[in-house]
């Protein structure tokens, strides 16, 4: 009996890419895949063995045992991500003195603390909030936003309620000089029967479509979602960016955000 894989990953505009091939595509059925809105579903379901492979935010490969990344299939970026950032009132990171944190996902979380730890200077007061900016900035002066929510917030203040907008990427190259990595794929298994980076190329290739398809939803023009999927996010992961993971989980694991820092296995 010939058995389908189970993937997942989260519904974001970023990981359509990815995915593309799996719901329209060549690969289309050769594997059953869930998709859910917040990427820490995906992890949940790799830790409890519901699925073969996960699209996973990374800081999850800290915390789920006995497990390996896909090599050389990413969603990161080299210098600025535009869709994890950290959104105040106007004040300066400097002057934020409590943070709402978006529950979605714990790497963008995990970061934005070492941001605030090592680049910043201070500690604020952390509260996890459900991702709605009014909400979050109503109750603390800072609001960490990521996913489509985030692309809808402009990048100049003033242009979206006086709303500043700090990016994530662009506050950790400025203190690193490295890239980022945010998700990968991760598996239980040793091999896993599905090419995971001729998925990657092919979503790539129908970057148009998958950028009209998210036009109406996210608000922003098709050719404004091209070039962010296109040239904000990384699918492949280059030095940089696999040098600025690795720091990460170091600095992750000098603030206690992580118990352990296992080093780095892949299928």
């Amino acid at each position: 009996m010939i058995t389908v894989p189970r993937i997942a990953a989260s519904s974001y505009s970023n990981t359509a890419p990815l995915v593309w091939s799996f719901l329209y595509g060549s690969l289309r059925g050769s594997a059953e895949l869930i998709m859910d809105t917040a990427p820490a579903r995906s992890a949940e379901l790799l830790s409890n063995g519901r699925v073969d492979a996960a699209l996973v935010p990374v800081f999850s490969y800290q915390t789920i045992s006995d497990v390996r990344l896909v090599p050389d299939v990413c969603v990161g970026a080299k210098e600025k991500v535009r869709s994890v950032c950290l959104v105040t009132k106007g004040e300066d990171l400097s002057d934020v003195k409590s943070v709402a944190l978006d529950v979605s996902s714990r790497t963008s979380a995990a970061l934005t603390k070492i941001i605030f730890r090592e680049f910043v200077g201070h500690e604020p007061v952390w509260a996890d909030a459900a991702p709605n900016v009014d909400e979050m900035l109503s109750n603390a002066e800072c609001a960490l936003i990521i996913g489509d929510p985030s692309l809808r917030i402009a990048e100049s203040p003033g242009q979206t309620n006086g709303l500043r907008k700090f990016d994530l990427v662009e506050l950790w190259r400025a203190n690193t000089g490295l890239g980022f990595v945010f998700a990968m794929w991760m598996t239980h298994r040793s091999s896993l029967p599905l090419d995971l980076a001729a998925a990657r190329d092919e979503g790539l290739a129908h970057a148009d479509e998958i950028a009209a398809n998210y036009t109406e939803e996210i608000g922003l023009p098709q050719d404004e979602l091209k070039k962010y999927l296109t040239e904000n996010i990384s699918y492949t992961p280059d030095d940089a960016m696999r040098q600025g993971m690795e720091l990460y989980f170091t600095l992750a694991h000098k603030h206690r955000l992580i118990d352990k820092n296992s080093p780095l296995e892949f299928v």
